[in-house]
């Protein structure tokens, strides 16, 4: 060791693997005071200490910042001490010389206050009192690199034993990450010792749960159910962003962020919330947790309409992709214009019609056709589609069927009705939250000097003011809305299955109109068959045998109640 005795400046660098061990303050505080200690006992000036919170095996070395202190003459440092070589980087031998390097070409030594790094200089050509660069050496320079070498292989023998044993228990169901929205932490005792599993935490579970129950539902555009969860008072975690260079310093506070409608699909798409892991570390095959989901299968599967389906066959798991098939795209801008290609077949060959429009000498005449399979088949789109109003007005349900229709809507109306009140105690909930952040934000201004910090404060506090007549607004609304009785509900329900006409033709979009007609039908009909319907009913060589058992022909039109069809436009 080194026996100083002019008085030396120097720099102190202090490192941490992880910002929970720097934040905790154990080591850093440890390393701290060895390195003071040291510095005292050899009467050296410490000018400058540098704390980093960060790996040591990245290309990006921390102590980088402290070196860079150390080269301007301006500082007057002659020594950068640390506790150990394992502290000043992991990256093994090559980095280590790199930095020491930098240090010695502007006549600053490394110091360790284990004396492994030592000082001493030995000229080979001393006896001929000569010296070149290559000619000295330091002779504890292998045993650097050795230790240097030995930090970066005592990491990789961390790491594997730290991740490898987290890969492992994934593989098992449990849970080594951060907690995902909906979800908390918690560690239990297993079969396999005290293990990380998530649990369902209210305040966050219920917005989950609801987005999935409106999914489910399908009475609402996505864009529809993103609005809906945010006036229930949504908001995401908050957290803080720390300095590259110091972990320690918080530079903005993110989150509390209102869903957006990228967030909601990956919500919806993640197996987490029925309880499976599909990761990286599964080798993205899932597996069933060790913890309960916030839904179940069916419910997962239902909310993805079959694009990802989770299914369980003797304990093993397994997710299904399923892209979205050829026909149910929507193929260009003309999709609207001849909306039936896909619900009309060809006569000939029973496959979807083309739709285009043919020039004529003074006009278009647009129409639907089969002209490219070998065949020429054209029939006007005005025709078809007075063929398809045709039919349409023929269709009715079945009488044996409409008491089992009733009782299935009165089952749905049930189920969707009986959280009602569930949205008025969350949002009762979420406002107890944010009037509890108010007071503490208030509590914290109190005591704090600094103008800027202040600032930030009242934008919280505004943002929270905010939140909380959003919310109000949202209980009050809620709580005039009035549910309608399920005997009105029944009531016009029987009508549009009376005049199921009514219900497809007068649908605005073309598409969905289309859509609609199809429902009739269990195989796509052709336009033949189609064009057959008359007002006796179809002909007989076709009796409608693709038609769906919920439906039948009726022969004459009923006569419509005016009144009643115009009180079911207004609703």
């Amino acid at each position: 060791m080194l026996d100083y005795v002019v008085p030396e400046n120097a720099v102190a660098a202090i490192r941490v693997s992880s910002v929970r061990q720097g934040t905790d303050g154990d080591s850093p505080e440890a390393q701290k005071e060895q390195i003071a200690s040291f510095a005292k006992l050899h009467n050296i000036n410490l000018k400058e200490t540098f704390v980093f919170l960060e790996s040591a095996s990245k290309d990006n070395q921390p102590m980088q910042q402290a070196i860079n202190y150390c080269k301007d003459p301006k500082n007057d440092v002659q020594l950068f001490i640390i506790k150990s070589i394992d502290r000043f980087t992991r990256g093994g031998a090559t980095p280590y010389d790199q930095l020491k390097m930098q240090l010695e070409k502007y006549g600053v030594k490394l110091v360790d206050i284990y004396g492994v790094i030592s000082q001493q200089k030995v000229n080979t050509l001393e006896h001929l009192r000569v010296k070149y660069r290559w000619s000295e050496y330091s002779p504890s320079q292998k045993m650097e690199f050795l230790e240097a070498e030995r930090a970066k292989d005592e990491l990789r023998d961390i790491m594997s034993r730290m991740i490898g044993a987290e890969v492992r228990y994934t593989r098992m169901g449990y849970w080594m990450r951060g907690a995902p929205f909906g979800y908390s932490s918690r560690r239990v005792e297993t079969s396999n010792g005290k293990r990380l599993v998530l649990v369902r935490l209210p305040e966050e579970a219920y917005f989950i749960e609801k987005m999935f129950e409106l999914r489910i539902q399908g009475n609402l555009s996505d864009q529809q159910i993103v609005d809906e969860i945010n006036r229930l008072g949504y908001v995401s975690r908050t957290y803080n962003r720390r300095a590259n260079t110091d972990k320690t310093q918080i530079t903005a506070r993110m989150g509390n962020n209102k869903l957006s409608l990228k967030r909601f699909w990956l919500y919806i798409a993640n197996p987490i919330y029925a309880g499976v892991i599909h990761e990286k570390w599964t080798e993205d095959q899932p597996v069933k947790a060790q913890f309960e989901g916030l839904i179940t299968f069916a419910a997962f599967n239902a909310a993805n309409h079959g694009k990802l389906t989770l299914d369980e066959q003797d304990g093993v798991v397994t997710i299904t992709k399923r892209d979205t098939p050829e026909f149910q795209l929507r193929k260009g801008s003309h999709s609207a214009e001849y909306p039936y290609r896909k619900a009309v077949t060809c006569p000939i060959c029973k496959r979807p019609f083309f739709g285009s429009a043919a020039k004529g000498r003074y006009q278009y005449y647009p129409g639907y056709h089969c002209n490219k399979r070998g065949h020429h088949f054209r029939v006007p789109k005005a025709k078809l589609e007075d063929a398809v109003e045709n039919l349409v007005n023929h269709v009715t349900f079945a009488d044996d069927h409409i008491e089992d229709i009733m009782q299935a809507l009165e089952t749905v109306w049930q189920t969707r009705h009986k959280d009602d009140g569930k949205d008025e105690a969350a949002i009762e909930t979420r406002l107890t939250t944010l009037r509890a952040q108010a007071l503490a934000t208030v509590d914290k201004i109190k005591l704090l000097s600094s103008q800027t910090v202040i600032k930030y404060m009242e934008e919280d506090l505004m943002k929270i003011e905010q939140q909380i007549e959003e919310l109000i607004s949202e209980k009050e609304r809620k709580n005039a809305e009035q549910p309608i009785s399920f005997d009105v509900v029944k009531k016009y329900a029987k009508y549009f299955l009376q005049h199921i006409d009514q219900l497809i033709m007068q649908q605005i979009d073309p598409v969905k109109r289309a859509d609609f007609f199809g429902v009739i039908f269990d195989t796509t009909p052709t336009y033949d068959e189609i064009a057959s319907v008359t007002s006796d009913g179809p002909n007989n060589f076709w009796d409608l045998t693709g038609i769906n058992e919920l439906f039948k022909i009726k022969k004459d039109r009923p006569i419509l109640d005016q009144s009643l069809l115009v009180r079911v436009k207004r609703l």
